[in-house]
C-alpha cells in the first residue's frame, strides 16, 4: 500500500509541474495541429478542395450521361420519323395499286362506250349508265387524256402510224385518237393510241 501511495504522489507532482495546455488565441492558425479535425469537426481547406473535386467529377459524369441520352433520343426520334414517312408512302402506294387493279379492266368498258358514241347518240338508259360510270371512275382518280391536235409525246402517246405531213403543224402532232389514254395521278395507266402527222419538210 505504501508503494502505491508513493507512486500516486509522484504522478501528482509530475502533473502539477507540467505546463498547462494553452487554448488557441483568436485568429490563430491551427490547421497544422495534429488530430484537431475529428469526426464531425470543422473542415480543413484541403478537405473542402477534395469535396469540390468530387462534385465536379460527378458533374462531368452527369453531363456526359445527359449528352449520351439526348443523342439516343434524337436518333430514336429520327428513326421514328423515317419509319412514319415510309409507312405513309407505302400506304399511299398500296391504295394507288388497288385503284389501278380495279380501274384497268374498266378502261375496256370505257372504250366500248366511246365506240358507241362514235356511231350516234346513245339511248337514254345507256347514256345514263355511261355518264354514271364516267363520274365514278373520275372520282376514283382515273383521268382521260389524248386530244386531236396535241403534240406527240412518247411518254403519253403510242403512235400506231404516221399518216403523212401537214403544213399546219410545227411538230409531230396527234391527228387521230384511236383510243384515249388514261392515268391515275402522274402514273400512266394506258398511253393514248394515236395516228400522227409530221410537219412539212
Amino acid at each position: 500500500m505504501a508503494n502505491e501511495t508513493e507512486v500516486e504522489a509522484a504522478l501528482r507532482e509530475q502533473a502539477a509541474s507540467a505546463p498547462a495546455a494553452e487554448e488557441p488565441a483568436e485568429g490563430q492558425d491551427i490547421s497544422g495541429v495534429d488530430n484537431w479535425v475529428e469526426e464531425g469537426g470543422p473542415l480543413e481547406p484541403s478537405d473542402v478542395a477534395e469535396v469540390e473535386q468530387e462534385v465536379a467529377a460527378a458533374g462531368d459524369d452527369v453531363a456526359v450521361a445527359l449528352a449520351e441520352r439526348t443523342a439516343d433520343l434524337q436518333r430514336l426520334q429520327a428513326e421514328f420519323l423515317n419509319y412514319k414517312r415510309r409507312v405513309d408512302r407505302d400506304r399511299e402506294l398500296h391504295a394507288e395499286n388497288a385503284r389501278y387493279q380495279v380501274l384497268v379492266p374498266i378502261i375496256e368498258v370505257l372504250d366500248t362506250v366511246d365506240r358507241a358514241k362514235e356511231h350516234g347518240d346513245l339511248d337514254d338508259g345507256f347514256r345514263a349508265v355511261a355518264e354514271q360510270l364516267e363520274r365514278v371512275v373520275t372520282g376514283l382518280g382515273l383521268a382521260r387524256f389524248g386530244e386531236v391536235g396535241e403534240p406527240f409525246d412518247p411518254n403519253l402517246h403510242e403512235a400506231l402510224s404516221h399518216i403523212g405531213e401537214d403544213p399546219d403543224v410545227a411538230v409531230t402532232t396527234c391527228k387521230v385518237i384511236a383510243k384515249a389514254g388514261y392515268r391515275i395521278g402522274d402514273r400512266v395507266v394506258r398511253a393514248a393510241q394515236v395516228l400522227v402527222v409530221d410537219p412539212a419538210s
